[in-house]
């Protein structure tokens, strides 16, 4: 009777090691561009949710004899403050734009204030999309046609 012992030659574990190589090369570019992917849908959402809240809050005021857009979409925020709320109010805490705004962070899918009225979405490190918002005409965009080819194309990801 043989005396066999349970154990991976050298060349198993070269070759396991290897093909574990080639699935994590595969696998890690998906991965990042799912993350830039969930960074772009909640930018969406949160252009979206603005976009709906200021013309909310324009029929309000319609109904009640007022034809004008809000003045400002928050009042009272520091520019460039991280861990601020943004887009929560138009100067009085009965007047809510957004029921819990958004809080601003310098992270990717984070809100930052610029001035007033002009905001900027961080999509990866180092690249912001600006957003501004026009109170006589009501709307919240950014600009298409400004910065490079690359915030181009995100701005039109962010808006369409």
């Amino acid at each position: 009777m043989k005396n066999f012992k349970s154990a991976f030659t050298m060349i198993e574990l070269v070759f396991v090691i290897v093909v574990l190589g080639i699935l994590a090369s595969i696998a890690l570019p998906k991965f990042i561009a799912t993350r830039t992917d969930a960074v772009i849908a909640k930018g969406r959402s949160d252009v979206a949710s603005i976009r709906t809240a200021i013309s909310t809050e324009r029929q309000k005021r319609f109904m009640q004899g007022d034809s004008s857009y809000i003045n400002h979409l928050d009042a009272n925020v520091t520019v460039n403050t991280i861990g601020v709320t943004v887009f929560d109010d138009n100067g009085t805490a009965t007047n809510r734009l957004l029921t819990y705004g958004i809080t601003t962070k310098d992270a990717d899918g984070g809100w930052v204030k610029l001035d007033i009225d002009k905001y900027v979405y961080r999509v990866k490190q180092n690249l912001w999309i600006p957003f501004y918002y026009d109170a006589t005409e009501g709307t919240f965009n950014c600009d298409a046609t400004a910065g490079t080819a690359i915030e181009q194309d995100y701005c039109a990801k962010l808006t369409k």
